[in-house]
């Protein structure tokens, strides 16, 4: 959850950006409230845990899939805040080692969130969002030096054709993969041992958002003709959203194992997010460029408020995260609480932690730019 900081409504960065990581933020929250709180909370989109003919509640299978859009937005804009960063410092002249050591101290710090502080909160050993986007991190040390055309090309043929190896080590039908396999690119699931995020996946979906950052550097610093980012988000955003209806349609290659039952609008969305299918990640990404477009065109038209909702939360990514989160597991898991509501508590929750996180946000932005270097680097 790399951050972006926007000083004033002057600054050369990009405020939506931050707008964007707050969007997914906001309801990341949702999402973690019904895990916590809702008895009907629905997850089963994967093939390993969906049981055919299931009845989908309508509310709460939106709920969920409203906030698909989290990961892959925090995983994307982690690649685009660490090319806009590192590129920029290593443009400069900044030692490469002193480069390289930062994004893997950092990401190592990020991957081990999981399997410890996260895992003591929710009683179970767990690997999820945060694993993936550590150990994708320390990764871009080494694929940071890759030209553009590579990077995109590794990303892409592994989101195109990632399922064809993980057919070959993983039928859902017998049952969990070996761990090794879960950990890099499939699903491993127990009542105390969750593998959520394998790490090939979410790693194409960073290699993507670095190579965005490069070109909006490029953008910034020559005379390029390109297309300005919005217009390059509106292009991606609906190629990508029509790729995801012809999968879909077909019915076949790239659902990851979880096809539609019927033809029903739930099961047309219903799509595999454990592991992510070609699917998911189409209709994610052409969701995320859409919208991030469309707060860049907003950007121009209103300016940046220093104090903007969407923006203290975006530049406080991980502080909110680990507060909300470790908050929410602890009440559901130790304080008895885990699935005691029902929807409408999970938005009742939600509201109510969004207001008493919103001044505690704005209060630790300022302490971190007051207090810039030591551990505030890694929160």
């Amino acid at each position: 959850m790399t951050e972006i900081s926007v000083s004033s409504p002057k600054s050369k960065r990009i405020a939506a950006i931050d707008w964007m990581r707050g969007v997914a933020m906001i309801l990341m929250m949702i999402d973690h409230a019904s895990m916590a709180f809702d008895g009907n909370h629905f997850s089963a989109d994967s093939a390993a845990l969906f049981v055919p003919g299931t009845v989908i509640g309508a509310f709460e299978f939106l709920t969920r899939w409203i906030t698909h859009l989290c990961a892959p937005t925090f995983v994307f804009l982690a690649g685009t805040a660490l090319a806009l960063s590192i590129e920029r410092r290593a443009a400069k002249g900044q030692n490469p080692w002193s480069i390289d050591r930062g994004i893997l101290v950092r990401g190592l710090f990020i991957a081990v969130l999981d399997p410890t502080l996260i895992s003591l909160f929710s009683g179970r050993l767990t690997f999820q969002v945060l694993y993936a986007i550590g150990i994708a991190m320390m990764c871009m040390a080494f694929l940071r030096r890759l030209s553009t055309q590579l990077l995109l090309s590794l990303s892409l043929g592994w989101l195109i054709f990632g399922e064809l190896l993980v057919r070959g080590l993983w039928d859902p039908a017998v049952g969990n993969p070996s761990i090794p396999t879960a950990l890099s690119m499939a699903f491993y699931y127990e009542p105390l041992f969750r593998i959520s995020y394998p790490v090939l996946p979410w790693l194409s979906l960073m290699c993507l958002g670095w190579v965005f950052g490069r070109y909006i550097n490029t953008l910034k610093n020559t005379e390029s003709k390109l297309p300005q980012p919005a217009t390059l988000l509106t292009f991606v955003g609906v190629f990508s959203i029509a790729v995801f209806g012809v999968i879909r349609w077909f019915n076949g290659y790239g659902n990851m194992f979880l096809l539609r039952e019927d033809n029903s609008w739930i099961q047309f969305l219903l799509v595999s997010k454990y592991p992510p299918s070609l699917s998911f990640m189409a209709l994610e990404i052409g969701l995320l460029c859409l919208i991030l477009a469309g707060l860049i065109r907003l950007e121009k038209r209103i300016g940046v408020r220093k104090n903007g909702v969407l923006l203290v939360f975006g530049q406080t990514s991980m502080f909110f995260y680990l507060i909300h989160r470790l908050v929410m597991e602890g009440l559901a898991q130790w304080g008895g609480l885990r699935g005691a509501g029902g929807i409408i508590t999970t938005y009742v929750v939600s509201l109510v932690f969004l207001i008493i996180l919103y001044p505690l946000c704005r209060w630790y932005r300022s302490y971190k730019q007051e207090h810039r270097g030591g551990w505030t680097t890694f929160i």
